[in-house]
């Protein structure tokens, strides 16, 4: 169990220093893949909604990871162009915090709450997706690109939610420990 913690972090703590740049492969899926996996806000955030989807099994744990993906998707579309939208980088931060939160605190809500939560946090990760598109990328390349990263992030999310279904304590701790970072993310902000 120690190794798997381990492993798990070392996978989970990008260099932030390549967070949200500019630099290398503009052109598309790459760099819209890079988007999502080297900020720490963006690593959190996706495996948490993994992790908080996990128990839900079945039907609704697609209709969570399909609301995400939707809302993201649209927030991607609407970034692009540059729709601007007030506190965008506080209310990713925000959503570390909260997701971690229901985490930690083992908070089992109704689908349709659980739906509209995953949803909302997904439009403020979108929209950053979508602004932070260099100019030379092609829309569709990039959008794929980070749609496919937050996939992966959800699925490592999912793995780690069912290996911790077992021992909840595991579960509330990486919870807690998301909010606390979610927290010096927002602290960072203000």
């Amino acid at each position: 169990m120690r190794r798997t913690l381990v492993v798990t972090l070392a996978l989970l703590t990008p260099s932030i220093a390549l967070a949200h740049v500019g630099v290398g492969d503009t052109s598309g899926v790459a760099h819209g893949f890079m988007h999502p996996v080297s900020g720490l806000d963006h690593v959190l955030a996706m495996v948490a909604v993994g992790m908080f989807a996990a128990p839900l099994g079945g039907r609704g744990f697609c209709l969570e990871q399909i609301a995400f993906m939707t809302m993201m998707a649209l927030g991607g579309t609407l970034g692009i162009p540059g729709v601007g939208m007030p506190y965008l980088e506080l209310g990713i931060g925000l959503s570390v915090v909260m997701l971690g939160a229901a985490l930690a605190l083992a908070l089992a809500p109704p689908l349709a709450v659980a739906m509209a939560l995953a949803g909302l946090f997904a439009i403020f990760h979108g929209m950053a997706h979508g602004a932070e598109m260099p100019g030379t990328a092609s829309a569709l390349a990039y959008g794929l690109g980070f749609i496919t990263a937050t996939a992966m992030l959800h699925a490592i999310g999912i793995a780690l939610g069912l290996l911790a279904a077992r021992k909840r304590r595991v579960s509330q701790f990486a919870g807690g420990a998301m909010a606390v970072a979610g927290l010096s993310i927002v602290g960072g902000l203000i």
